[in-house]
């Protein structure tokens, strides 16, 4: 079984990708996907289910594949996709120049009643993985899950020390 053909032509100065597959005999279909920058162009699926009692059927498979994917490129070279492929290109850009709107409010101090605090802002161990945050409006929540056990600095020096610390060391010294 021939798993499938690639090509990359270049077309109008731009790179077109057309890629052909089989998917085999229990899904008896070849497809042939044209694709410009990661978007699909054009697609053609052809069933082969009718002919698979032939004797030779790896072959003439392999012939359908060559001639649905050469056609999708004669197809390419002739025009037939330029209105769609280079449409594209502008809708592409736009969407690159789109910027993010700012956030209206911070969610988690929405959530919680107290604004999230940068990763840097003073805490360098894991010890704040291990802290809930209180809910306001006086909803009770539990306040800390179990804390690991810390070195004698009180601070974790590295993730390996905390998980270590956490879950106790079980090394075994000769």
């Amino acid at each position: 079984m021939v798993l499938g053909f690639n090509h990359n032509l270049m077309y109008k100065g731009e790179v077109f990708h057309v890629q052909t597959e089989d998917s085999g005999a229990s899904n008896p279909h070849i497809i042939t996907l044209l694709y410009r920058g990661g978007v699909i162009i054009s697609s053609k699926k052809t069933s082969y289910s009718d002919i698979l009692k032939m004797d030779n059927l790896e072959v003439v498979v392999e012939e359908l594949m060559k001639e649905q994917h050469k056609n999708m490129m004669h197809r390419l070279k002739a025009g037939e996709f330029d209105e769609k492929a280079f449409a594209i290109k502008a809708q592409l850009i736009a969407n690159y120049e789109i910027s993010s709107p700012e956030p209206e409010s911070d969610p988690v101090a929405d959530l919680f009643g107290q604004p999230s605090a940068p990763v840097s802002a003073g805490k360098n161990d894991i010890s704040m993985l291990f802290e809930m945050p209180v809910a306001k409006n006086g909803q009770e929540t539990i306040s800390t899950i179990s804390k690991p056990k810390s070195d004698t600095s009180g601070k974790a020096d590295s993730l390996d020390a905390a998980i270590l610390s956490f879950f106790g060391n079980h090394d075994k010294k000769s």
